[in-house]
């Protein structure tokens, strides 16, 4: 990943001709451009570790495996939200002041107990895909910080092809897992958008969801069993499918975001590698009607593996990254789906979920459009960058909430954003689509584009505070698959209740009695901050 953007250098590109007409005609003048500078124009004004530090790891791990290089660091200084990635733009940074790669469990242990006897906060790091602030270098009231990259944890365990089952290194990339599964006829079919460099360590601490996830579930679902190495010692959950040995604790961890130990191995199920993938679009006169077709497909069961809805906004941005700019100015939301598996089985589903979407008033659009879906749907986050490159701000966020308060909460929080940026004298422009199905609810996704000026950060912070307390008045969750991290973490109190949040720091309190693992994820103040500008 690049240190100042998202992924592969290579893979970078400017913005469309017809998004840059679309911007022009939706945002108005757009401020000047503002690349990221390189690396060596930048001051990292965190020091390193000092030798005495950098020796102790150095002892546990070898002395390969610790980097107090400035690259290094600059590498683990974040993740890749929006404003991590405009703080990258910045004339100077900070960092972690180490970068540990251990190579098996005992080893991260004993980084654990070297990170305690010297008070060296510890935040685990995967792909470096978060966009919560999860990944914030925060020393809390420790000396320093060691990011813990678990890269040299990779690979596959075991598979057990008669039970579907499989177990991996936490440091395995998705690509990784579902080349080596692939191997031997299975895969994993967890796709997310952070898909080429999330590891399955990070899909684990995040509840990570997927872009399949109609047909395989949430990445919480696919777990089975995990090994963790805590400050205090080893867990390793999981021992049956069912169980009702107590409390499950693997779904203890399974959103702890580092906050309680490390990951060190995921057991997930798997299933064969489909035999056949069949793709449809389809077509809704609004957002109501799509996300009742949805709805209706979702609560009978007909089994698409990827079932999305784009609202008009989202459609018309899609049409005009194909140069489609005059179907883009009509009307109307797009609909994505797909069937896998068996032939026969798959077929049979597809021709089930075709009668509901009919009947619920959707019209077929030509499948080369959910191909295309398909093909480019890992390359989002490049055009974000290419956006902000062009001075235009572009943030997403997600929620989620019963269908019976779908359309309320997408007007809840598609007002609070452009009212709250209509006050920072922004004009806008909020797209939105569901994202994830099931028969209760579903999730909303949003994506923002916004001419926040030259120095967006402080305005987006006090209408991002809005939309938090938009969506937690509507009922809805604070995250969907983001996560909490550093900056929803002011908000999970009103979540899951003062008690909730006494447990969770219970937990906490004993796994880590020194409160050295990842001090600003999860865990925060228990109000939100009062936003620069409001008295009282």
């Amino acid at each position: 990943m690049r240190w100042s953007g998202w992924g592969d250098p290579g893979a970078a590109h400017g913005l469309p001709g017809g998004v840059k007409l679309l911007l022009a005609a939706v945002l108005g003048r757009i401020p000047a451009a503002r690349p990221a500078p390189d690396l060596a124009e930048v001051t990292v004004t965190t020091p390193p570790l000092d030798d005495a530090d950098v020796a102790a790891l150095a002892s546990v791990v070898g002395a390969a495996h610790v980097d107090v290089g400035r690259e290094a660091r600059m590498l683990h200084a974040g993740g890749k939200s929006t404003p991590d990635l405009l703080r990258r733009r910045q004339a100077e940074q900070v960092a972690p002041g180490v970068v540990v790669l251990p190579g098996s469990e005992d080893e991260v242990a004993a980084v654990l107990a070297v990170a305690g006897e010297r008070s060296l906060a510890v935040v685990p790091f995967g792909g470096g895909t978060a966009v919560t602030g999860g990944l914030e270098p925060d020393a809390g009231a420790h000396r320093g910080v060691v990011s813990l990259d678990l890269r040299r944890l990779a690979g596959l365990v075991t598979l057990d092809t008669t039970a579907q089952e499989a177990t991996l290194w936490a440091g395995t990339t998705a690509p990784a897992a579902e080349s080596a599964l692939g191997e031997q006829g299975f895969e994993l079919g967890h796709f997310p958008q952070s898909f080429e460099f999330a590891t399955l360590g990070g899909f684990a601490a995040m509840r990570s969801s997927g872009q399949s996830s109609a047909g395989y579930g949430r990445f919480d679902a696919m777990v089975t069993g995990l090994r963790v190495v805590t400050p205090t010692g080893l867990l390793d959950l999981g021992r049956a499918p069912g169980s009702a040995a107590g409390p499950d604790l693997v779904r203890w961890f399974l959103g702890s975001e580092g906050a309680f130990g490390v990951i060190t191995q995921v057991r997930v199920r798997v299933h064969p590698t489909p035999e056949v993938r069949l793709f449809d679009a389809w077509t809704f006169g609004d957002f109501v009607a799509g996300a009742d077709a949805l709805r209706r497909v979702a609560q009978l069961g007909t089994g698409p593996t990827v079932l999305r809805l784009s609202d008009e906004d989202e459609t018309a941005v899609s049409l005009a990254q194909v140069g489609n700019l005059g179907k883009a100015l009509a009307r109307g939301c797009s609909a994505v789906v797909l069937h896998e598996g068996p032939d026969g089985l798959a077929q049979a589903r597809r021709e089930a979920t075709t009668r509901v979407l009919r009947e619920a008033g959707g019209r077929p659009a030509a499948e080369k459009l959910a191909v295309s879906w398909d093909h480019g749907r890992f390359k989002a986050p490049y055009l974000r960058d290419a956006l902000l490159d062009n001075g235009v701000f572009c943030e997403t966020l997600e929620t989620a909430t019963t269908w019976s308060n779908l359309h309320a909460l997408k007007t809840a929080v598609t007002g609070a954003l452009a009212d709250g940026l209509a006050k920072e004298g922004a004009k806008s422009r909020v797209l939105c689509h569901v994202s994830h199905v099931y028969p209760t609810g579903a999730s909303l996704y949003f994506t923002v584009i916004a001419g926040l000026g030259v120095d967006p950060l402080v305005p987006w912070e006090r209408v991002k505070h809005r939309v938090n307390d938009a969506i937690t008045a509507a009922g809805a969750t604070i995250s969907h698959h983001h996560g909490v991290g550093a900056d929803h973490a002011p908000w999970l109190e009103q979540e899951i209740g003062e008690v909730g949040l006494r447990m969770l720091r219970a937990v906490k309190a004993e796994l880590d009695p020194a409160g050295i693992m990842n001090p600003g994820a999860l865990l925060g103040p228990t109000t939100p901050p009062r936003p620069a500008g409001q008295g009282g």
